[in-house]
């Protein structure tokens, strides 16, 4: 179903999509597709929503959001096992999902309260200035099938906040988690054209989003290639962006690091929804010293990771996506091998008792260098690539990609080390002995070509305002 000014509809074209579960092939449902026309009715209701909300107070927009956030929490499991069906999840990561998308609602729904605008210091006696924040308008949202729930309320929570309304475009290959999120601002009463659902293929929304005239910021979440061609699509009618894309974020271990600590980061980065997440590790760096050693730990506990359909129990690692990001995992693991590269573990698809699922072995490369496709190309599965490095020097410079600046992650018990690091290190988010750096109440975002604007934290909402100077001569 779409959701458009309020109420759910079919497609005027009566135009389906049909959702599969990537780890059996099997049909879960068919839902609506819309194209063209839903999406210029999504547009105008939230145009005509917009003249009112904008006006709605802080305090009643966060309101709003509270209960947004009550109902996604009565439907958590409902929520996750949603995730865990359309895109391979294993369930209890699901439900992280779900609750790191509940924290962005609630984070949102405190900050609404505080879109502060400025007194500014004259320099004339008879003049006051001020700097006014308002609400861009109509935002156009397009999110990706990795976190189909937490990149929805990422993006729609500190809209709504800032007193946008939004039209969504969620990924084809996971629509209903779209839906079960579009239920709960249905059920908390948001009103009529605030949040409007279009779900379809982005051949026939896409155009809408970019080039309508009255939708004045664009949100994207994807590939580097996508987001390169949406600004470009974008640039005739010179929306605001705000673009998370690709990563290829480095792990460095050095000779002092708690290994056992840095191997566990490994897995939290690399293999926790099978690798397909932009801020995966992609490179492991580690120092000569230690690597035969780390090797061995890090091999030894991603053999131990189990495969299989993430809604039952004690599953490590799901499916891919689909067929496509399964052949190109297998590509970047051919071209190591031809590089000489030692694999580990793994090395080739999993089949089990899944002979229709879109499943690879969680693999280890040894001996991985830069001539690698692995080095330089977003793998977007579970391949950990060891590549081994001298000193602090070398590895500030082989760790920073020349296009990519997402996340990075580094290992050490120097803590004067750790803030070089953290200033040579050009990405946009780096965890200092930290897997798992990404919170609600902080910017998220990359650098180069890994993205423009951030998300999260009080910069989220920043990015659905604009600022308006107001000079005021108060004199006769």
């Amino acid at each position: 179903m779409l959701y458009v000014n309020g109420e759910w509809k079919q497609a005027n074209s009566g135009k389906t999509i049909e959702v599969t579960n990537p780890a059996t092939g099997e049909l879960i449902d068919k839902v609506a597709a819309g194209g063209r026309e839903e999406t210029i009715e999504a547009i105008e209701s939230a145009k005509a929503a917009f003249k009112t909300w904008k006006r709605v107070t802080g305090q009643e927009r966060g309101n709003y959001l509270a209960q947004v956030s009550s109902k996604m929490r009565g439907k958590l499991d409902e929520i996750a096992e949603t995730i865990t069906l359309e895109m391979g999840k294993p369930f209890p990561d699901a439900k992280r999902e779900v609750l790191g998308a509940i924290s962005y609602v609630d984070w949102y729904a405190e900050e609404a309260k505080r879109g502060y605008g400025e007194i500014v210091p004259a320099s004339h006696p008879d003049k006051q200035l001020m700097v006014l924040r308002e609400p861009i308008g109509v935002t156009a949202a397009i999110t990706p099938w990795n976190f189909p729930a937490s990149m929805i309320t990422r993006k729609i929570a500190p809209a709504i906040a800032a007193g946008c309304t939004v039209v969504l475009k969620p990924a084809p290959s996971t629509p209903i988690s779209a839906i079960k999120v579009f239920e709960c601002f249905h059920e908390a009463g948001l009103p009529k054209g605030v949040a409007n659902l279009v779900i379809g293929q982005a051949e026939e929304i896409g155009p809408e989003l970019t080039q309508h005239p009255d939708v004045r910021k664009l949100t994207f979440t994807g590939s580097t290639h996508v987001g390169k061609k949406l600004l470009r699509d974008s640039a005739d009618t010179v929306k605001k962006v705000s673009m998370e894309l690709g990563g290829h974020a480095p792990l460095i271990v050095f000779e002092d690091a708690n290994i056992d600590a840095a191997v566990e980061g490994v897995l939290l980065t690399k293999f926790k929804n099978s690798g397909q997440t932009c801020i995966s590790t992609n490179r492991v760096y580690v120092a000569d010293s230690i690597a035969k050693n780390f090797s061995q730990k890090l091999a030894e506990k991603v053999s131990q990771l189990r495969v299989g359909n993430g809604i039952e129990n004690g599953v490590d690692v799901g499916p891919l996506i689909n067929e496509q990001a399964l052949e190109k995992v297998e590509s970047h693991v051919e071209d190591a091998r031809k590089h000489n590269g030692v694999v580990l573990c793994g090395g080739k698809r999993y089949t089990g008792n899944l002979p229709n699922g879109h499943f690879y072995e969680p693999t280890v490369i040894n001996q991985a260098h830069d001539q690698m496709k692995i080095a330089q190309e977003e793998t977007f599965g579970p391949v950990a690539p060891i590549f081994t490095f001298k000193d602090e020097a070398e590895i500030i410079e082989r760790a920073n990609h020349a296009s990519y600046g997402l996340a990075a992650y580094c290992f050490t018990k120097d803590l004067a080390r750790g803030h070089r690091m953290m200033r040579e290190l050009e990405y946009g988010i780096v965890g200092i002995n930290d897997p798992l750096p990404i919170v609600a109440q902080a910017p998220f975002g990359g650098i180069k070509e890994s993205g423009i604007g951030k998300e999260g934290g009080k910069s989220g909402m920043m990015e659905y305002l604009e600022e308006k100077f107001v000079s005021i001569h108060t004199g006769e």
